[in-house]
C-alpha cells in the first residue's frame, strides 16, 4: 500500500503549524483532571515532520518531561542539549533492531529540536506531557544563548534555533 502524502495527512488530522517552533501538529488529548494550579494533568498531540511543506521542531525546552512516540513514516532525529553541557542525538523510527527508538523521554529543562533524517519525506509522531502542556512551560531556544553552552553543536544550532524575531514563549493562553 503506498504511503499517504503529506497534504492528505495534514488534512486528515486537521494539523496546523505550532506557534514559534514550526511543527505541524494537532492536539489530541487534554485531561479533564487538573493540577493544583488548574492546568491539565496530562496532554497529548500528534506531530508531523515533512520536507514539503518544511516542518521541524526548533530548539525549545519545557518545564515538564515530554515523552515522544514514533508512529509512521521515515526516521526522525531529536537533538538534545542537556543542562550539564552534554548533548545527544536520538533517532526515532521503525528499525528498532538498528537502534531506532519508538519512544523516548526528554527530561524537563533539556533543550530539544527535531527534524527528519536526511532523505526522509515525512514522519508522524506523538508527544505526551504530564502535567499537561501549556504555553507557560515552553521557552524558545535562540542561537546566541545555545552556542554559549553547547558550542560543539553550532551547525545544528544555526539550522534549528528559533529566529530572533520569534517570541520567547508561546502566545498567551496557548495550550
Amino acid at each position: 500500500m503506498p504511503a499517504p502524502d503529506v497534504a492528505r495527512l495534514v488534512a486528515h488530522f486537521g494539523m496546523t503549524k505550532l506557534p514559534v517552533e514550526s511543527t505541524l501538529f494537532v492536539s489530541t488529548y487534554v485531561s479533564a483532571a487538573r493540577t493544583a494550579d488548574g492546568a491539565a494533568a496530562s496532554t497529548a498531540m500528534l506531530g508531523l515532520y515533512a520536507r514539503d511543506p518544511l516542518s521541524r521542531s526548533l530548539f525549545h525546552r519545557l518545564a515538564h518531561d515530554e515523552v515522544w512516540h514514533y508512529h509512521l513514516g521515515d526516521p526522525l532525529r531529536l537533538v538534545l542539549l542537556h543542562a550539564d553541557g552534554s548533548d545527544e542525538d536520538v533517532v526515532l523510527g521503525p528499525d528498532v533492531l538498528a537502534g531506532h527508538r519508538v519512544q523516548h523521554v526528554v527530561p524537563a529543562g533539556t533543550w530539544q529540536a527535531g527534524e527528519l533524517l536526511d532523505g526522509g519525506e515525512w514522519a508522524l509522531f506523538g508527544c505526551t506531557v504530564a502535567p499537561g502542556f501549556t504555553g507557560e512551560i515552553f521557552e524558545s531556544g535562540y542561537a546566541e544563548d545555545l552556542v554559549r553552552t553547547h558550542p560543539a553543536r553550532l551547525s545544528d544550532i544555526r539550522r534549528l534555533a528559533v529566529p530572533p524575531h520569534e517570541p520567547p514563549s508561546m502566545p498567551a493562553g496557548f495550550a
